[in-house]
């Protein structure tokens, strides 16, 4: 029994490592669906923060030597809306108005489809005379159609806005997305801490800024309805920072506390379980807004829709990749610049370096030791059993001769 027991006492002493089964290797949607922090979102933050730098570099060049396509209600102009016939096409309507007033319109494009077809025909702002003047000669050349199906002049109509009111709604328009900005930047301010904040308004400013870089590359026109979609978009980013962020928070949760794992791993964690939310929620929100592009530009040629669907289909999906890849990552590198979270990661990953070191260093000598106290258990054992001055173990037989008591 005594042996037994000198066994039981020293087996946890061995630092022989177990044979371990081989981890299974999980594919890459079984990853991403799980969320078990397979993708280095946080570890290779110097990737994603090369990518946005090079998003932004090329939207801030873009915005400034090109410049946005504005849409008649900010720029102010003349518009000609001309009822499509089959046989006519966009080239020959602009040259039908440069023929009739000596210089090229500012844009012509066919909007809707079937009997709904019509070509927009946008100018500088054109004067009574002159506006009268394209109207018969579009009237002349194409002869087109009212919606009783009859040829009639008035099927051709014009609408005009003056540089000045477009002035204004332009300056309202920048107003309220200041307004806005501001107000969701005070609101994050009050719902995370100070970190957070920072990282979840870089979010906002960086999917504001790639958004309008890529409408300023592509040429989409600016109008109301796309400075209205922006705002929606924006206040989507918000939501899926708040989300993300939420998860980040409940994941750190007591982390100085410990010792296991670093701030940036348990945020690292955060983000892949946040990942597939993510995309799901931009792939239920992108198939209603290409619903509308459809019916907006195919069927209904209405361009307000239009300009509303692009800017929400541009801004949810850079909203979808800011929200995880820039957002989570920079609160990461700020947390670990200063403050208590720079500490404690120093602390862990020195604790690893030497926990290693140790442990690769020490297992020989603690595997001898171990061994040398199972042989002198063994030798004490022996010598108890031959009789020696051991004590003799319970329930023996005495061996010695009994001595009478006398009397």
């Amino acid at each position: 029994m005594s042996d037994n027991r000198s066994q039981v006492l020293e087996e946890p002493i061995v630092d022989e490592p177990a044979p371990t089964a081989q981890a299974p290797r999980h594919g890459f949607f079984e990853r991403l669906y799980t969320g078990t922090g397979g993708f280095q979102i946080v570890g290779r933050r110097k990737m994603y923060y090369v990518a946005a730098a090079v998003l932004i570099v090329v939207a801030v060049l873009s915005i400034a030597l090109r410049g946005f396509t504005l849409g008649i209600e900010f720029a102010g102009g003349t518009k000609f809306e001309l009822p499509a016939a089959a046989d006519v096409s966009t080239s020959q309507v602009e040259q039908v108005y440069s023929e009739a007033v000596g210089h090229s319109p500012a844009a012509v494009q066919k909007v809707g489809t079937g009997s709904g077809a019509s070509f927009q025909i946008r100018s500088e702002t054109l004067e009574p005379g002159q506006q009268g003047t394209v109207v018969d000669a579009l009237f002349t050349n194409f002869h087109p159609k009212n919606s009783q199906g009859e040829v009639n002049r008035n099927a051709i109509s014009v609408s005009q806005i003056s540089e000045t009111w477009g002035g204004q709604i332009t300056r309202k328009a920048v107003i309220a997305l200041v307004v806005f900005i501001l107000l969701t930047m005070v609101y994050i301010a009050i719902r995370f801490e100070r970190d957070m904040s920072i990282a979840a308004i870089a979010s906002l400013l960086f999917n504001l800024v790639v958004t309008a870089g890529i409408y300023s590359i592509v040429g989409f026109e600016v109008t109301p309805a796309a400075v209205i979609g922006l705002l929606t978009v924006l206040g989507y980013v918000l939501y899926d920072n708040v989300v993300v962020f939420d998860k980040v928070e409940e994941n750190t949760r007591g982390v100085l506390h410990l010792t296991r794992r670093t701030y940036g791993e348990q945020a690292n964690l955060a983000a892949n379980q946040t990942l597939m939310r993510s995309i799901n929620t931009t792939v239920i929100g992108i198939l209603p807004i290409i619903a509308l592009l459809v019916v907006a530009v195919w069927l209904l040629g209405v361009g307000m829709l239009k300009d509303l669907a692009l800017v929400q289909l541009v801004g949810m999906v850079v909203g979808a990749y800011s929200s995880i890849f820039f957002a989570v990552p920079l609160l990461v590198s700020i947390k670990e610049r200063f403050g208590p979270v720079a500490a404690h990661t120093r602390k862990v990953l020195a604790k690893r370096e030497s926990g290693g070191s140790g442990r690769s260093g020490d297992a020989p000598a603690r595997r001898s030791a171990v061994s040398a106290g199972r042989s002198s258990g063994e030798t004490s054992g022996a010598r108890s059993r031959d009789g020696g001055s051991g004590t003799p173990r319970p329930g023996t037989r005495p061996t010695g001769k009994r001595h009478k008591r006398r009397h």
